[in-house]
C-alpha cells in the first residue's frame, strides 16, 4: 500500500515538475516579449519599422497607371538672368564626321542659390536730432528696420535671415552652430551665439501672436492635446501640444505638476468642446467638454494584451479589438455616404451596449479586468466620433504636431534656460500654425519683425468661444 502511495506521489510530482518547466519557459516567453514591447515603446533607431519585411514587397518606384498619382515638373522660371550658349561640336562625337547640321534650339532652365555673398547690405544712415522745445532726442525710424539700436549693436542681421534662422531652428530642428555653418555657406557671417540671440529677438517679437493662438484654441470646436517629456536646464519637464482648428500651441511646463491638469488648464481654461486625447486620466477632469478616447491606444493595448495572454485569457482583449474595429468600418462608411448619421448614431448606441456587456461581465484574469475597468471609465468618450461631425477617432492631430518637437529633442535634449523653452514655445507655435495654414513661416516672421509696436501675425486664428461642434 506505501509502494503504491510512492507511485502516486512519484507520478504526482513529475507532473508537477513538467507543468513547472512549462511555466517556467512561458515565462520566459513573456519577459522576451515585454522587452521587446519596451525597446518598441521608446521608439529609438527605425522607429516604424515592421521588424519583419513583406514576403512580396511591392516594386519601389511610381505605380502605373491611374496609381501613380499627380504628374508634375518643375514650371518654366519666369526670370532668367543668364543665358549660355552651347554649341553644337565641330567632330561628331560618334563617327568622327566634320559634318554637323544645326537643327534646333532646345532650352533648358537651371535654378540654383546664388553665389556665395550676401545677397543685400544695406547702410541706414539715421538722422538723430533734438527738439527745440522739450530738448528731448528724435530718432526717426524706417519700415525696413528691424531695430533702433545704434553704435556697436549698429550691425545686425536682417528680418529675413533672422526669420529663417528662427524656422531651422525651431521648426527643422538644426542648432544653432549649424545654421551659422549654413549662413557661412552664402557668405553671412554670424557666430552661433548671435544665432541665438536673433531667435531670442524673434520670439519676443511673436509672443502677442501667441497668446492669441492660445486664444484661437480655446474657441476651436474640436482639440487634440498630448504631452511628451521634455528638459529645461538638465532638469525634467512635459511638452504640451495642443491642436485646435488649423492652430497649433505648445507649452512647456516644468516644476511639480507639469504633467498635470493645472497644466492643461492653463492653455484651454474651462474648455467647453470636444477633447480628442489618449487616455491620461488628468483630462477627464475637464468635466466641461466632451471627449473621444483614443482608439489606436485601446487598439494596441488590446494587441500587447492578445500577444501575452493564453487562448482563453485572449478571448476579452479579442472582443474588444473587434468592436472597436466594427466603429471603425461605420465611421469609414459614414463618410463615404453609405450611412447616414442617424445610422450612424444608432450603430454607436449597439456597440455601446457590446461595451456595457463586456465591462459588467466577470473575468478572473487581472489583465483583462484592468482592461474592462479602464473602458468602463472611458465609456462615454468611446464613439463620440459616431455621433458628432469633425470629431476624429484618434488623437493623430496631436502625436503628428507633436512629432517634430521630439526628433528635436533628440538633438538638443530640450532647452538650457527657461527664457529658451519660452522662445521655443513660442517660435513653434506660430511657425506650425503657419505651416498649416499653408502660409510661408519666414514670411509671417518678417512683418512682425520689422514692426516696431507689439502686432499679431497674419493668420487664422479663430475668435469666438464655442461650445463644440
Amino acid at each position: 500500500m506505501v509502494e503504491a502511495e510512492n507511485v502516486v506521489l512519484r507520478a504526482e510530482n513529475e507532473r508537477l515538475e513538467r507543468d513547472n518547466r512549462q511555466l517556467h519557459d512561458r515565462v520566459g516567453q513573456l519577459l522576451a516579449r515585454v522587452e521587446e514591447l519596451e525597446r518598441a515603446g521608446k521608439r529609438q533607431a527605425a522607429p516604424f519599422s515592421r521588424n519583419k519585411p513583406a514576403d512580396k514587397p511591392k516594386r519601389p518606384g511610381r505605380k502605373p497607371g491611374d496609381g501613380y498619382g499627380v504628374r508634375a515638373r518643375r514650371p518654366v522660371p519666369d526670370r532668367v538672368d543668364r543665358v549660355v550658349e552651347v554649341s553644337l561640336p565641330e567632330v561628331c562625337p560618334h563617327c568622327g564626321g566634320h559634318e554637323v547640321k544645326p537643327q534646333r534650339v532646345a532650352y533648358q532652365y537651371q535654378e540654383d542659390f546664388p553665389e556665395s555673398r550676401p545677397t543685400a547690405m544695406l547702410r541706414f544712415d539715421v538722422q538723430v536730432g533734438c527738439c527745440r522745445d522739450c530738448g528731448r532726442r528724435v530718432q526717426p525710424r524706417h519700415p525696413e528696420q528691424t531695430s533702433d539700436a545704434l553704435g556697436a549693436a549698429g550691425v545686425q542681421l536682417g528680418p529675413r535671415a533672422v526669420a529663417l534662422a528662427a524656422w531651422l531652428s525651431k521648426s527643422l530642428g538644426l542648432p544653432a552652430s549649424k545654421i551659422a555653418r549654413l549662413f557661412g555657406q552664402f557668405g553671412l557671417s554670424v557666430t552661433p551665439g548671435g544665432v541665438t540671440q536673433a531667435v531670442a529677438r524673434a520670439g519676443r517679437r511673436a509672443e502677442p501672436t501667441y497668446t492669441e493662438l492660445v486664444t484661437g484654441v480655446r474657441a476651436s470646436p474640436v482639440i487634440a492635446p498630448d504631452e511628451t517629456g521634455w528638459r529645461v536646464g538638465g532638469a525634467k519637464a512635459w511638452l504640451w501640444a495642443f491642436v485646435g482648428t488649423a492652430v497649433v500651441v505648445y507649452h512647456i511646463a516644468t516644476g511639480e505638476g507639469a504633467r498635470g491638469f493645472d497644466t492643461a488648464a492653463t492653455i484651454l481654461g474651462d474648455y467647453r468642446g470636444v477633447l480628442e486625447r489618449d487616455g491620461w486620466a488628468p483630462y477627464r477632469r475637464f468635466t466641461r467638454a466632451r471627449h473621444q478616447s483614443c482608439l489606436a491606444h485601446l487598439l494596441r493595448r488590446c494587441r500587447n494584451l492578445i500577444a501575452a495572454a493564453d487562448r482563453g485569457q485572449a478571448r476579452t482583449p479579442h472582443t474588444v479589438a473587434r468592436i472597436l474595429h466594427t466603429a471603425l468600418h461605420v465611421r469609414d462608411r459614414r463618410d463615404a455616404g453609405k450611412l447616414t448619421a442617424t445610422q450612424a448614431t444608432a450603430e454607436a448606441t449597439r456597440l455601446g451596449t457590446a461595451i456595457d456587456a463586456l465591462i459588467t461581465g466577470r473575468t478572473s484574469y487581472p489583465p483583462n479586468r484592468k482592461l474592462l475597468t479602464h473602458l468602463g471609465r472611458e465609456r462615454s468618450a468611446l464613439f463620440t466620433f459616431l455621433t458628432t461631425p469633425g470629431v476624429q477617432a484618434t488623437n493623430w492631430r496631436a502625436e503628428h504636431a507633436i512629432r517634430p518637437a521630439v526628433l528635436t529633442r533628440k538633438h538638443w535634449g530640450g532647452n538650457r534656460t527657461r527664457a529658451g523653452a519660452d522662445t521655443w514655445q513660442i517660435l513653434a507655435s506660430v511657425l506650425t500654425t503657419a505651416t498649416m495654414q499653408d502660409r510661408d513661416p519666414v514670411a509671417v516672421l518678417i512683418p512682425l519683425l520689422r514692426n516696431p509696436h507689439p502686432t499679431i501675425a497674419e493668420l487664422t486664428i479663430p475668435t469666438q468661444p464655442t461650445r463644440g461642434p
